[in-house]
């Protein structure tokens, strides 16, 4: 004996009952009742409609026996280097106080300053040799071969 399944509800249809739906892309569809149709051809959906096997199934409902649940693997947290810091490091600021902390940063924007100044200083020497040993004025056309006049 060939039992069907409701291609709506999920319900068992057995031989002699029930209705068979061929859709125009021949796709074949088996209902159980008169109810089961008109709502397939409704277009609704048994996800929502809460006596459909899909619906008790999505929402566990109606499962008795339920095995010792699954026991899901606890993630180990580990401690890793980042490039350009390696664990040591990393390590050696998490433990550094606060003091040290505050006298570290600010040695390193004093440096930061004085490489700036340096920095200007260099800059500022050059600009003004080149100011005063520049040719002509020649404009940005007559550089590059327009119509001088």
């Amino acid at each position: 004996m060939k039992v069907e399944i409701d291609s709506f509800s999920g319900f068992r249809i057995y031989p002699s009952k029930g209705k068979l739906f061929v859709r125009g892309d021949s796709k074949v569809f088996r209902f159980s009742t008169s109810k089961n149709a008109s709502l397939f051809l409704q277009r609704k959906n048994p996800r929502k409609i809460a006596w459909t096997q899909v619906y008790r199934r999505m929402h566990k409902k109606g499962i008795t026996e339920e095995v010792a649940k699954k026991r899901s693997r606890r993630t180990v947290k580990h401690q890793r280097g980042i490039v350009g810091a390696d664990l040591s490091a990393i390590a050696a600021k998490r433990n550094q106080t606060a003091a040290q902390r505050n006298q570290f940063r600010v040695a390193a924007i004093a440096k930061a300053k004085t490489e700036k100044k340096d920095k200007e200083t260099k800059k500022a020497k050059p600009a003004r040799s080149s100011n005063t040993a520049s040719g002509p004025k020649v404009s940005k056309q007559q550089m590059k071969g327009g119509k001088g006049r």
